[in-house]
């Protein structure tokens, strides 16, 4: 069983320069002049400036302009549950710890539902359960079947880590559809944390990675949380 509850995740690369950078390409599209001399401009340090016209790209649909800054997370202790749902969106790399070369040597660690665990009777069931699919895999993997094979036994609720890598369009992309409530809890809590990480050192994102209904103003789900309107 997991120690800790939910991910924990690391920013470890992101552009050094990135207002600057998404200024540039945005400058560029309107501009008769060099991308390198808008870089290098005193427009391109002035925050106001730079914000007020990356602002007004962004709402016109322009989002080509934010795809040259790439961002990577360190990510680990979520469920195999959880990766299968992140893999699912495009533009976006993964290296994720491999359960065929990986043995799992003891009990391996997973990630219990809160909904299971608030249920004392069935958590405790839940973790009899992941006790012996542990057993079971030890006393394949120790009759010689290779760990790709056995790993056949193990759990959506499996521990896993990666680390992961997007750019910054599909990066407000997941966190209007993963922060929305709607969304399962674990990846909405992964998402908040990549987001939290990044907004630390890039605080004027904070109006882009939230939740879609934050965004366009209306909720387009097929069922809503009532947070916003429906739209019609």
């Amino acid at each position: 069983m997991s120690r800790e509850k939910y991910a924990q995740v690391k920013l470890i690369s992101k552009p050094e320069n990135m207002l600057q950078t998404v200024y540039t390409a945005c400058r560029t599209c309107y501009s008769s002049d060099s991308p390198l001399n808008i870089f290098d401009s005193d427009s391109a340090h002035d925050k106001e400036k730079m914000l007020k016209l990356i602002k007004r790209v962004i709402s016109s649909g322009h989002y080509s302009t934010i795809e040259h800054i790439q961002v990577s997370f360190a990510i680990s202790n979520i469920s195999r549950a959880c990766s299968h749902q992140l893999v699912r969106h495009r533009h976006m790399s993964f290296s994720q710890k491999s359960q065929r070369y990986v043995k799992e040597k003891e009990q391996f660690d997973y990630l219990t539902p809160e909904t299971i665990e608030n249920n004392p009777e069935l958590n405790k069931r839940f973790d009899e359960f992941m006790s012996k699919i542990s057993d079971f895999y030890l006393e394949l993997t120790q009759a010689g079947i290779p760990a790709e094979d056995a790993r056949a036994v193990l759990p959506n609720a499996a521990s896993t880590s990666m680390v992961a890598s997007l750019n910054l369009r599909e990066l407000i992309h997941l966190a209007n559809l993963r922060l929305c409530t709607r969304a399962q809890k674990e990846i909405r809590m992964l998402v908040k944390k990549m987001c939290d990480e990044l907004t630390k050192e890039e605080e004027w994102l904070k109006d882009y990675l939230v939740p879609k209904c934050e965004r366009i103003g209306y909720c387009d789900e097929d069922k809503s949380c009532g947070r916003k309107a429906v739209r019609v």
